[in-house]
């Protein structure tokens, strides 16, 4: 989910594990393995429309049915299952009406020059050859600032992909070098609630979790903006030669003016302030509004509708700018509240997944099952990884793959002498990172449909994510940085 405690207003330290001892390690793993399978059927034989365009949703429900079986077989009631469930709907309520804020505020934004403003100066700022190193730096530096990437996201990050594919970058390129740098931040930054939540549930204290946890997100972090550096290297923009051109076009459409950049600074500002997300937001809303009044009448006539009516189209529905440039009007485009419903629904959907496999005790029956394997150190650390991941896939939320493993491992690293940071940074490297590579997890699903970019597009370009990881096993492998509770 987000990363952002302001965003996620969720005391989820107090949530309950729940254990079923009717249930069997097989059986839980029934809805898992029939998911997995449907899913790559759609993913892979399918081209992702078995079922319509919201098959995975269905598949999703599926899974979710199956499970209940399992749960009926195993003794659960449906009232448990139930209610399990609508805890799950209840921890996403605000994220849902985050999403449709920013739906609403990527319209606005559009309409008023926000955007295009963004795209104007900052193609004359970020060439090509820099673009993508410094997507991952100027994400990280508003993620630490902030303590969220879902913030990060909604608004310098929509202006990056805007600005890339202008200059003809692929944009899975540059949205795995937004999330890259977003994350980054999100892990580093003392504001956000997982950073937070990490080591409240393994037992350390939130500055020797940070300190402790640069050893492997810092090493981490240089290795991406190194692929980056390459990366840009090596792509063959079309954009660089046309730059002229796309300047003109976007002045000849829109009215440029550092004015405009009043409403992001506001939103941000506001956001540092501890502002509620959603007054946030909502208020980047209406500023933008606002400034499309002053600033683009000529754009709002041109939409052929009435000026106030062009204002709620652009929050409600699809939203197109005309310019004389076909690049530059695809895109201009925006969907507005109505672009999020896809997005909204897969979240509600895998919330219904998770929270039956919860309700039957499938997760807490599948973490003991890892943890039961570890023997070793890096045994236990390679459980940890894995149960977090999997929690990803299965829980579809970030915050159940933090808090059931921190829960169900903590004794165990005890036992072995291990200090709790140990717990709380591979909790971090393999927990927070990875949710947005789960398409139908609340990140992947939220990045995604923000960006306007499919997981399986950003997914590898995500260096970041899928790196750490790898770098958290590897430092545990070779025993770097292992802090013990007694000196043996």
């Amino acid at each position: 989910m987000q990363d952002d405690k302001n965003l996620s207003e969720i005391n989820i330290e107090d949530q309950k594990i729940i254990d079923n001892k009717e249930l069997s390690f097989w059986e839980a793993l029934i809805p898992v393995i029939i998911l997995m399978g449907l899913l790559a059927y759609n993913i892979f034989y399918a081209d992702g429309a078995w079922l319509g365009d919201y098959s995975n949703q269905y598949i999703l429900l599926m899974g979710g049915a199956i499970a209940a079986g399992v749960g009926f077989f195993n003794k659960v009631s449906i009232q448990t299952m139930i209610a399990e469930v609508w805890e799950n709907w209840k921890s996403v309520f605000v994220p849902i009406m985050i999403l449709f804020l920013v739906g609403a505020l990527a319209g606005t934004w559009l309409v008023s020059g926000i955007i295009p403003a963004m795209v104007y100066y900052g193609l004359q700022v970020l060439s090509p050859e820099i673009f993508l190193p410094a997507s991952v730096i100027i994400a990280a530096i508003i993620s630490i600032a902030t303590g969220s990437s879902w913030t990060t996201s909604a608004t310098v990050g929509i202006a990056l992909v805007g600005i890339g594919s202008a200059l003809g970058i692929p944009s899975g390129m540059i949205a795995g070098a937004v999330i890259s740098g977003a994350y980054f931040g999100d892990k580093m930054s003392p504001l956000s609630d997982t950073t937070n939540l990490a080591p409240a549930m393994a037992g350390t204290d939130l500055f020797t979790h940070i300190k402790y946890m640069a050893y492997t997100t810092v090493p981490t972090i240089f290795v991406t903006l190194i692929v980056f550096a390459i990366l840009s290297g090596t792509i063959d923009t079309t954009g660089s030669a046309d730059v002229s051109n796309l300047l003109t076009s976007i002045k000849n459409t829109f009215h440029i003016s550092p004015m405009l950049f009043i409403v992001p600074a506001v939103v941000i500002a506001m956001i540092l302030l501890k502002t509620k997300p959603l007054i946030a937001l909502g208020t980047g809303v209406v500023l933008a509004a606002v400034f499309a009044f002053i600033f683009q009448g000529d754009v709002l006539d041109a939409l052929n509708e009435s000026r106030f009516q062009s204002i709620i189209n652009s929050v409600l529905t699809d939203t197109q700018i005309q310019t004389d440039n076909e690049k530059l009007t695809e895109l201009f485009s925006a969907g507005g509240m109505n672009g999020m419903l896809w997005t909204i629904f897969l979240i509600v959907c895998a919330m219904v997944f998770g929270g039956v496999m919860d309700a039957i005790g499938a997760l807490a029956k599948l973490t003991k099952a890892l943890l039961s394997i570890a023997t070793s150190v890096f045994g236990l650390f390679t459980s940890t990884v894995v149960s977090c991941l999997g929690l990803n896939v299965i829980a579809s939320d970030q915050y159940l793959a933090l808090v059931i493993p921190g829960k169900m491992f903590k004794q165990a690293y005890e036992d072995k002498g291990l200090a709790p940071e140990n717990l709380s940074r591979t909790l971090e490297d393999s927990g927070t990172v990875t949710s947005v590579l789960i398409p139908w997890n609340t990140c992947g699903a939220y990045q995604s449909g923000v960006l306007g970019v499919g997981v399986g597009e950003y997914a590898l370009y995500a260096v970041f994510n899928w790196l750490s990881p790898f770098t958290t096993l590897l430092f545990a492998a070779f025993r770097i940085k292992i802090r013990q509770l007694t000196t043996k």
